[in-house]
Order: C-alpha cells, then sequence, then structure tokens
C-alpha cells in the first residue's frame, strides 16, 4: 500500500484521478490548493476526530484545543485519569467523552493504533468499530488522516455528498449508498478523492468542512 504522507503524494494521486475520471480535470482546477491533511497517528490524532463530530470546524478547534490544554499530554492514560470537570470545561458532550474514555481503555488493554497501517482497510475499520462510540466514518477519517491510506473514501460524509453530487451536476445530494458506487471507479486514489472533494467544497461554500486531526 503506497500511504499518502507528502503533497507530492497528493499530486500523483491528483493526475491518477483525472486520467481514470476526466470529469474530475475541471473539478481539480475548481478546487484549487488540495492540501495535505496529515497528523501523527495514535491517541490524540482519533481524540481530535471525535471532538469533531457534528460540531463546526472552528467549534472542533476550539473544543480540541482546551481539551489539549487541559489533559496535556493526551494520552489514554491521561484521559482515564481526567474528571468529570475537565471534560465540562473542555466543552464535551457527554456521548464524546463516553467515547474517548472507551477508545483509551482500549489503548490501555492493548489496542496500537499505530499497527493499524500494517492492516489492510477492512480489518482496521473492524478494529475500530468495535469500540463503542467509534463508527465507520470516524475509522475511515482516522484512516485516511492518521495512516494515509490512499483508497478511503467516507461516503457518509455529508460534505462529500453535497461536494460530489454539486460537482458532477446531479439533482439530488448523493447518499451513501450511491456515493460508494461513484467512487468505486477513482480506486485505488480514493484519498486523494476525499481530499480533492473536500476542496471543492470549501471553493464552492467558502468553508471548511474537514474534521479537525
Amino acid at each position: 500500500m503506497r500511504r499518502i504522507d507528502t503533497l507530492d503524494d497528493v499530486a500523483v494521486g491528483l493526475d491518477e484521478l483525472c486520467r481514470i475520471d476526466p470529469r474530475l480535470a475541471a473539478i481539480r482546477r475548481h478546487a484549487g490548493e488540495v492540501p495535505l491533511r496529515r497528523s501523527a497517528p495514535g491517541f490524540a490524532s482519533l481524540a481530535s476526530i471525535i471532538v469533531s463530530q457534528q460540531v463546526s470546524t472552528a467549534s472542533a478547534r476550539a473544543i480540541f484545543g482546551r481539551f489539549e490544554k487541559l489533559v496535556h499530554p493526551l494520552t489514554a492514560a491521561g484521559v482515564l485519569a481526567a474528571g468529570d470537570e475537565i471534560f465540562r470545561e473542555a466543552g464535551l458532550s457527554r456521548p464524546k467523552v463516553k467515547t474517548l474514555r472507551a477508545i483509551a481503555q482500549a489503548v490501555t488493554d492493548g489496542l496500537d493504533l499505530d499497527h493499524l497501517e500494517t492492516l489492510d482497510a477492512a480489518d482496521a475499520i473492524a478494529r475500530l468499530t468495535a469500540i463503542a462510540g467509534i463508527g465507520q466514518w470516524t475509522a475511515e477519517v482516522y484512516l485516511l488522516f492518521a495512516i494515509g491510506h490512499p483508497d478511503i473514501f467516507p461516503a457518509r460524509d455529508v460534505a462529500l455528498q453535497t461536494a460530489v453530487g454539486h460537482a458532477l451536476g446531479m439533482e439530488a445530494r448523493p447518499g451513501e449508498k450511491a456515493l460508494i458506487r461513484i467512487a468505486e471507479s477513482w480506486a485505488p486514489w480514493r484519498g486523494v478523492a476525499s481530499r480533492l472533494f473536500w476542496a471543492y467544497y470549501r471553493s464552492i461554500k467558502g468553508r471548511e468542512a474537514v474534521p479537525v486531526t
């Protein structure tokens, strides 16, 4: 598996995508800069994705910034040791606190988040979604941005659905199943296609929708 580790990797992927699907050339021009968006694998990266769920990018950055200051360094042990007042001060909801504690316990019990890069996507997603509170979207985003997996497209992401529907001139925003079918032709570069359409979303909406990592 060729990981997406650098902007050069993104550029290679974009070139290949435009060769595979010539429609994407115009979308690439419209999207402008397509960022790498990589973070170091590990507990803190996964925690940041949990924090970013169902809130704006600005809110996610603010909440996660407070959380990092209150639990420093941000580790599984630190989260398990933190009292409820720490999470309240950070601004975290009860479901997110429950998920963060479940992840921290799984890491303490032996889950190696770095080791996920040695697994294929399906096995890595299965390991993550076995943790209470982690769904398909969270697992896919972690593999994209912390592991650099080249061929994952989070089809449940509403921003990606919106961007693809707009870019391809569809009358209605495609749902998850439809988007999975559309993205199949972009293999094995669906991880770069995800980045492209998040950048396209930014260009048409004037705001970021990519998860905080």
